[in-house]
């Protein structure tokens, strides 16, 4: 039976690294301090997940309906992953866009804010 894998540890839960390597069919056994790829350094939800989402070719409406998600639970989830694996997630001019204009239909700004706000997202293109 093939054990699942182990990132971190059981005991502090700080990052596991890898030190030996074995081959079954020679006894090959290789000794040395071998860090895990980024990928496998997922949660198994944040794999399952990306397994989800190869298989719907990055389609994240398709993502949304297989898993019975909302698109911007899916979104986030996404995203987790991206933070989780180093990369910084970049919000798209239209996303910032909704954001401040929820915030003004809120009463979080005043119309004199989100007019400034929304030239800076403009001035950043």
């Amino acid at each position: 039976m093939k054990e699942k894998k182990i990132t971190n540890c059981p005991v502090c839960g700080e990052k596991l690294v890898i030190t030996e390597y074995h081959c079954d069919n020679c006894g090959t056994t290789i000794r040395g301090r071998f860090e895990l790829d980024e990928i496998m350094r997922l949660s198994p939800d944040q794999l399952f997940f990306l397994k989800i989402f190869i298989k719907n070719r990055g389609n994240l409406s398709e993502v949304q309906k297989e898993l019975n998600i909302s698109y911007p639970t899916a979104k986030n989830r996404l995203e987790d992953i991206v933070r989780s694996m180093g990369y910084e997630v970049v919000e798209d001019e239209r996303e910032e866009t909704v954001k401040i204009l929820e915030k003004l239909e809120a009463g979080e700004l005043n119309p004199g804010e989100a007019l400034e706000m929304l030239k800076k997202i403009k001035r950043k293109k």
